[in-house]
């Protein structure tokens, strides 16, 4: 599988690459936002992004335009600032995970196995709801032939709601399974990301339990 990691703090650089090589992963390192955002329409597996980049494209710049060009690439973000809106606004963004500076480059390579894991399903998986058609192994949804552009984490709610039909979870329950045990922050997240599937899904019949959480019927 093929990481793009983009940071600028040389040496960090270095030590993470060799320790994702060594797990046979293919890696390339951008140190700069400049250079990295030229290739934000490649087909990777995950990128692994620094917030705070020297120059005038930082993170947040990046996330923006790999979703707009490649929806379904996994990300993860790093920061030495660990703010909670630093962590809200990259998982709002459609960041699959979040870790503070200082990390153990053993805890990153847990987070990027865990999140391959989830994102790489079996071959030839199809789900379908209603109008809509789920490829998993494509991580596509047609409704009518028609393409539905969906982000990593809006296509992970999705996928939730659809292995598990008629069960009602609460929001913890969504946030600990889409966003991972280790998320920290506002679960209105959950909302919001409904809120964006529901509308390029409008026939997706997602019941609000007030006060809990949510159901699809």
């Amino acid at each position: 599988m093929r990481i793009y990691l983009v940071e600028d703090e040389f040496d960090l650089s270095q030590i993470i690459r060799k320790y994702l090589e060594k797990e046979g992963f293919e890696v390339t390192v951008f140190h700069d936002g400049e250079t990295a955002i030229k290739h934000t329409k490649d087909d990777i597996d995950l990128w692994i992004l620094d917030i705070m980049l020297t120059g005038e494209i930082n993170g947040y710049d990046l996330i923006e335009s790999i979703k707009k060009n490649r929806p379904y690439a996994a990300t993860i973000f790093t920061s030495a600032r660990d703010h909670d809106l630093d962590r809200i606004r990259g998982l709002e963004l459609g960041s699959d995970d979040y870790l503070a500076k200082p990390y153990s480059p053993r805890e990153l390579i847990l987070r990027v196995k865990a999140i391959l894991k989830r994102t790489q399903k079996q071959a030839g998986t199809t789900l379908n709801y209603d109008i809509y058609e789920v490829n998993i192994e494509k991580r596509t949804i047609r409704a009518n032939e028609e393409l539905i552009d969906l982000t990593n984490k809006e296509f992970e709610l999705l996928l939730f709601f659809l292995e598990n039909p008629n069960q009602a979870f609460s929001r913890e329950q969504i946030l600990q399974h889409v966003w991972g045990v280790d998320y920290f922050g506002s679960d209105r997240v959950v909302d919001d990301l409904l809120r964006r599937l529901r509308q390029k899904m409008p026939l997706l019949k997602i019941e609000t339990i007030y006060g809990f959480g949510y159901r699809l019927l």
